[in-house]
């Protein structure tokens, strides 16, 4: 894999070009060194267009200073890491207010949130389409398909497939390795080096500069803390106590975490199916590589028999999992909402992915190679509440095979995530 990172084609690349034939302006928005810049260099070859690099100290110094000599020009203008210049949404507002309203005027590149900027958030409501680009997803790297829309297209007919050949080795492998470009090009060592600069460089520039604090060096803990919840009901006391923290204090930070695309907090979905249904996000870490390199667990821990090994081998196996479909459900369109369903009778389901239409794909993340009706209990009884809208229920899990369990319920092995 590693001399092919850099030839691997973006899939959100053509989604873009695609949605700059409707929308005015469009984000892209995503950790750093995940590719933006490359996006946006292809975009601009393609619309053609002014490039401005607000990474750049001089070329920020001057967009902070006249922001409409940059925008307020012929063709579309594309901007990389603007949220280090906020005051340019004001500028293109100015732009876009003035008719006629072309699409494609404006591409944005961002490594915080942009709801998490308070004086950029109203500027251009209603006319920034906002797209997450994350790290390499797998199919990416293996220039397969993908998984989520053969599930919705396919539905039971995707349980027909050869068997799988992937070990648990390879599927550490891939854990540990992550999608970031520049990580997978590493040796394992070398790699680990570059997660713990990238994970320092984005705590001190990014996350410092969006939340000024005197607390700011509690940050870097927060993050382990939240690392060792991964896959996990978010607990702010349980983080705080192993702190000596305020529970305020480790929410404040961990909503910084999220805006610079360290942490992904999955929702609760749809609590009006039970009372009785928990309210509580989970935790994941976006990439499962950071995870495991903030857990110290390197592939040689992972492969050990022992009870740790085995557990957090599950929960980064699904952070993992959950973390690659989220990204093929960010290359579609019609998707509605996406979470976890826990109930507090022991039900529960790792991910829901609904469509406009109701439609709901459920997935349970099983670490074991073995699928019994057991890993089916959540799902069945998700089935049962939701009726029609329920289209189909998945166990992935590291076994060999592929098989319908019944009605909409079906067993596929992880693999079936890049493998055609």
């Amino acid at each position: 894999m590693n001399g092919q990172v850099e030839l691997v084609q973006r899939r959100l690349l053509s989604v873009a070009l695609e949605r700059l034939a409707d929308e005015p302006a469009v984000l892209l928005q995503g950790p750093r060194t995940v590719g933006k810049s490359t996006v946006l260099r292809q975009i601009a070859a393609v619309i053609g267009g002014h490039l401005v690099d607000a990474d750049d100290p001089a070329t920020l110094a001057a967009l902070r200073d006249d922001p409409s000599f940059f925008v307020d020009v012929p063709g579309p203008v594309l901007i990389d890491e603007y949220q280090r210049a906020p005051i340019v949404l004001d500028a293109i507002k100015t732009v876009l207010n003035r008719p006629p309203t072309r699409p494609g005027r404006f591409v944005l590149t961002g490594s915080t949130s942009h709801q998490s900027l308070p004086k950029a958030a109203q500027a251009l409501t209603g006319r920034l389409h906002r797209m997450a680009i994350l790290p390499l997803a797998q199919c990416e790297t293996e220039g397969s398909t993908g998984l989520l829309k053969m599930l919705f297209d396919q539905g039971e007919a995707a349980a027909k497939a050869l068997p799988s050949t992937t070990t648990r080795k390879d599927y550490i492998d891939r854990i540990v390795a992550g999608g970031f470009p520049l990580a997978l090009r590493r040796s394992e060592a070398a790699r680990s080096r570059w997660f713990e600069d990238y994970i320092s460089l984005t705590l001190e520039r990014d996350a410092v500069e969006l939340r000024r604090t005197r607390q700011a060096d509690q940050l870097p803990q927060v993050l382990r803390q939240l690392a060792s919840q991964s896959a996990q009901m978010l607990n702010y006391a349980r983080v705080a106590d192993a702190m000596g923290a305020k529970a305020e204090t480790v929410t404040a930070h961990t909503r910084v975490l999220e805006a610079v695309f360290l942490v992904r907090l999955l929702p609760a979905w749809d609590k009006r199916l039970s009372a009785r249904t928990s309210a509580k996000p989970k935790v994941h870490l976006v990439d499962s590589g950071v995870a495991a390199r903030l857990l110290r667990m390197t592939a040689a821990k992972l492969e050990l028999r022992d009870p740790t090994a085995l557990t957090e081998f599950g929960h980064l196996l699904e952070t993992f999992v959950v973390g690659e479909l989220l990204k093929e459900a960010g290359w579609m369109d019609g998707i509605a909402t996406v979470g976890h369903w826990r109930t507090f009778d022991g039900d529960e389901v790792d991910l829901i992915i609904e469509r406009d239409s109701g439609q709901v794909i459920a997935f349970e993340v099983k670490a074991g190679s073995r699928v019994g009706g057991k890993a089916f209990r959540g799902l069945s009884r998700l089935r049962s509440a939701l009726g029609d809208a329920f289209g189909l229920g998945v166990v992935l899990h590291t076994g060999q095979q592929s098989f319908r369990h019944d009605d909409r319920l079906l067993a596929l092995p992880v693999d079936r995530l890049w493998r055609p």
